[in-house]
Formats: structure tokens, sequence, C-alpha cells
């Protein structure tokens, strides 16, 4: 048998191609949209990709299913219960389906909860009657933690129903397998997906019986309680990305440049409605950005975030460290936002003759912050992490709205008062802040370092806070 996992940590999401190395045949499951390592590897191990399946339909990214359909002639496999659900052709799979690469066997177990669709694939490399050696999970269950049953409340499935068929799924499907079978899920720790997620990208379903949180003895009632509670903000584009999974749309051609823009054309797309996603690390981008820019840092959760500042569709101008535009492409496409119309040619030499476009961005200290914080009354204290990070402190009078609320929270704030944003170390608050500018907020700054430099600063509680935040949520 051959097997592998591919971790995307970007969007901590896991994929895996899986072979009988006796036949030649293999599948992907949970593939990425850009399939180019799926094809090397199987060449390179003399592997046919027969089939690509999906343990449901995803929204926290876009899968490659079409891509490599396109490039293998592959079928694609989902639940039975996505019967109807997708615009292209499918193959579903219902409880106790095999599907025989050779010697080596893949049999579904029907695992309804995060989706009503959601599959698992039990892994036997010496037939199904044999030792399962693993489990794909998909996002029914992950290390420390299970797959959440609140995203679809906009398609018209409560949180309650689709908790109580995850319940059923992980004891009566899961948990029934042996302690030493390996479990191998969808995603990992940072994904929105859960709450819990573990760093790890393997575990057995002995371990998690011992130690996951959600698999503790408990009733029905107590579990749709615990896994429906303290869940994060779930980012924006994920309707837009779990609709689009389901369509027959454009493919990926990754192999095409970006074009290169003058600073004119950059401000001229982004007169006629496009974001300027400014791409550098924050230190960069404080020190000079082009003006109504929204800086997303390639170093953290760059798509993701990018997701949460725009809506779908809106065309989109990069601004990039050099020789990083195609990877700033590709990162989007990997949530469906393919409307990169072009990238800012050599930005510092466009900075330099155009210093009219140009501005900085206000970062203050813990000091700063705190003189400002003495001296201007009517200041509002943004607190932009999730409410998991809220509850176990915050900076006193802060308004919240986590980053993924953020966007449509706009009319929330008053853009005529002089802002602070903070999250946990500056990356979100850069983010948040910008955003803000973008949309005429005034006098806006964000905390370096965030609430973790406030913390290690040991700022007093009881600072004073002379009205700040008072009433800007109104």
């Amino acid at each position: 048998m051959f097997f592998r996992q591919y971790y995307l940590g970007c969007l901590s999401h896991a994929s895996y191609l899986i072979g009988d190395t006796t036949t030649g045949q293999a599948v992907v499951v949970d593939p990425q949209r850009d399939v180019g390592e799926y094809l090397a590897e199987a060449e390179a191990n003399g592997l046919r990709i027969v089939k690509v399946l999906e343990t449901h339909f995803h929204a926290d990214f876009l899968s490659g299913h079409l891509e490599l359909a396109n490039r293998t002639g592959a079928a694609i496999g989902f639940g039975a219960a996505a019967e109807g659900r997708a615009e292209f052709p499918i193959e579903t799979f219902a409880d106790g389906d095999r599907i025989s690469l050779g010697q080596v066997e893949l049999v579904v177990r029907e695992t309804p909860g995060h989706t009503p669709e959601s599959i698992s694939i039990v892994i036997y490399p010496d037939g199904a009657d044999g030792t399962p050696y693993g489990v794909l999970t998909g996002d029914t269950l992950f290390i420390g933690d299970v797959g959440r049953p609140d995203l679809l409340a906009s398609f018209g499935v409560t949180a309650e129903e689709l908790g109580r068929m995850l319940y059923h799924s992980l004891h009566e499907k899961l948990m029934t397998l042996p302690d030493e079978t390996k479990v191998f899920p969808a995603h990992g720790a940072g994904s929105a997906c859960g709450k819990n997620l573990s760093t790890e990208t393997v575990s057995t379903i002995g371990e998690q019986r011992r130690t996951n949180y959600a698999l503790a003895p408990m009733t029905e009632d107590e579990f749709v309680a615990v896994v429906t509670e303290g869940q994060p903000v779930a980012p924006l584009y994920f309707p837009f990305a779990a609709v689009l999974n389901r369509k027959e749309r454009e493919l990926l051609h990754d192999e095409e440049r970006v074009p290169t823009l003058t600073v004119d054309e950059v401000v001229a797309h982004q007169h006629a409605g496009a974001v300027v996603i400014d791409a550098r690390d924050d230190a960069a981008f404080s020190t000079a950005h082009l003006r109504g820019s929204v800086n997303v840092g390639l170093g953290g959760r760059f798509a993701e975030y990018a997701g949460e500042v725009m809506r779908p569709e809106t065309p989109i101008v990069l601004v990039t460290p050099p020789g990083h535009e195609m990877e700033a492409k590709i990162r989007l496409a990997r949530i469906g936002f393919d409307n990169v119309v072009g990238a800012l040619d050599d930005p510092t030499e466009a900075f330099v003759t155009r210093p009219e476009l140009v501005e900085p961005a206000s970062r203050l200290s813990v000091e700063a912050l705190r003189e400002r914080m003495a001296s201007l009354p009517g200041l509002v204290l943004l607190d932009v992490r999730n409410p998991g990070e809220v509850a176990l402190g915050t900076l006193p009078g802060s308004v919240h709205i986590s980053l993924p609320a953020l966007l449509n929270g706009l009319d929330e704030l008053d853009q005529t008062r002089p802002t602070v944003v903070y999250c946990a170390g500056g990356y979100r608050s850069s983010i948040a802040a910008s955003l803000l500018r973008s949309h005429g907020f005034a006098d806006v700054s964000d905390l370096l370092g965030g609430y973790t430099a406030w913390l290690a600063a040991q700022a007093p509680e009881a600072w004073p806070m002379s009205g700040a935040g008072a009433g800007a949520g109104a």
C-alpha cells in the first residue's frame, strides 16, 4: 500500500493519496485546489488516480476535485446524501460500500453531523476482511475535537439536528473501530471547523477515546450542548466556498502569471471597486503602503483572512514582496477568490515616485496606548480576537468584534472616533486596522504585540479609561 498525508499549514488542511502498489490504482481524498503535488507523487510511484473522494462538501477551502478529474479522468465520489446536490457528475457511496484498488480496499462509513453527507473512509491494506490500518475522518472526528455542527444554519439545517447526528456517527460508526486504528482527519489546529483541534495530524481511535473531550461519557443532550458552545466565528467566505464546491466552476490554471500593473493602473482599479491586498508583513506595511489598501501578510493565514476583509468575487490587486505574486494568487484561489486582476510592479519604486499616494500606519506600544487611554475621552478599544480568547481576558472597556465579523459589523463603530485595534499578537490587528482605514475611519492605530504585549507589560487592570470604548457599539 502507498499512503501519504499532505498537510497545508496555511489552511490547516490535510488531504491524502492512497494507492495499491500491485495494481497501480489510487485515490485522492479531500484534495486542495492546486493538484500538481498529487499528480507528481502518483507518477513517481507508478500510480494512476482513478477516483477523487470527498468526505463532504467543504466550506473552508475550494476543493480540487474538478481539477483532478480534468487532469486524470478520475470519477468524483461523495457520500450517498450528496445525491442530486452537485452540478457535476458524481458517484455516491452508502454505508458499507467498498472501493477496491486491488489488495487495498476502502470501506465507506456514513458519518453525518458536521454536514448531512459526511463520510469517513476506513483503509484496509489487506482486504476488507483484514485489520483496518486507519480511518480518514474528514471533519467528523479531529485530533482533540469533533466537527462543529453549526455551519449549515443558513442552509436550513440546525446545529441541534446535526449535533445529534454527530453523536451517533461518533459512537456507532467510529468508536466501534479497533483502538489501534489510526485517525487521519481533514484539519488540524487553527481551522475554524472546530474549537479545540490539536497540532498533531494523526492519532488513534484509542487515544481519542481516552483524551478527546467530546468523546467523554455524556448523554446525547449534553454532547450537543458541549459541541455547539464556544465555537469561533466562522470566516466570512465559508458560505461562498460551501456553495462553490457543489458547482461546475472554472478550473484553476495555476501556470497563468499575474499581470503587472503600474501604480496608476492600480489606483484606477481601486477607484473602480477593487480591493488592494498588501501581502507584505505588518512592519513593512506600517512604514509605507498605498492609501486604502488592506494588509494581510503572506506569513500568516493569508487566504483565510483575505476572505474575511472583502466580498467574494471582488476584483483584487496584489502588493507582495518581490517574487511572491504567484504564491498569493494560488493561496487566494484555494478559497475560490480567483479575481486577481494584477500586482503592483516594484512597490518600493512606486512608493518613492508617487509619495502623494502613500501613507504610514499608526502602531502603538503599550506605553503609548496607556497615554492615549488616559488623554482621549472618546477612545475606542476594539478587540478583534475570537470569543474564546476574549473570555480569558481583555482590556477594560473594550468593544469586541471578531475579525470574521468585522466587515459586516462596521456600522456598529463610529468612524469619527479615535480607535485602537488589538488582537493576540499584532497580525490580525494590522488587518483589522487597515480594513477600518480603507472604509473611511479617520484615526486608527493598532497595538504592537497585541494583548500578549499588554499582559507582559503588566499593565494595571484599573488604568484610567476616561470613557474609552463607552457607547462605541451603539
